[in-house]
């Protein structure tokens, strides 16, 4: 299935200014974009606005993001759904873990934008 030509994109962090800053970077290079300020609203969301791709943090409030992404990939229904983590948490442990979890990336903040976006172009194109 193509991904259709506004792609939409789900970002989970709790930091505003960071939901803020990606949302404007994503939109501007033509994805659709809903954010979420934890995993809570992220699973209230997905039964009403499925996304194609999942960006995620993993140092949230509630549940953290390593648990949010391993929820969604045994939930049958939105296992399919490419999760890729972008996290200020940089140690190869965590990096592993994200990837554990079933993420089909992981970027460290502070992000290249120009490089998270061609990275979610080719997950998209792919899926």
């Amino acid at each position: 299935m193509a991904p259709p030509d506004r792609p939409k994109i789900t970002l989970v962090d709790d930091d505003r200014d960071a939901r803020e800053m990606f949302t404007q970077a994503l939109e501007a290079a033509g994805f659709e974009v809903t954010a979420a300020a934890n995993g809570l609203r992220l699973i209230s969301s997905l039964h009403v606005d499925r996304p194609d791709l999942i960006l995620l943090d993993v140092l949230m409030s509630w549940i953290d993001g390593f648990e949010l992404c391993r929820s969604i990939k045994k939930n049958e229904e939105y296992r399919d759904i490419p999760v890729i983590f972008v996290s200020a948490r940089s140690a190869p442990a965590a990096i592993r873990e994200g990837l554990a979890a079933g993420a089909v990336d992981y970027f460290v903040k502070p992000v290249d934008l120009d490089r998270l976006e061609a990275r979610i172009r080719e997950v998209l194109r792919k899926a």
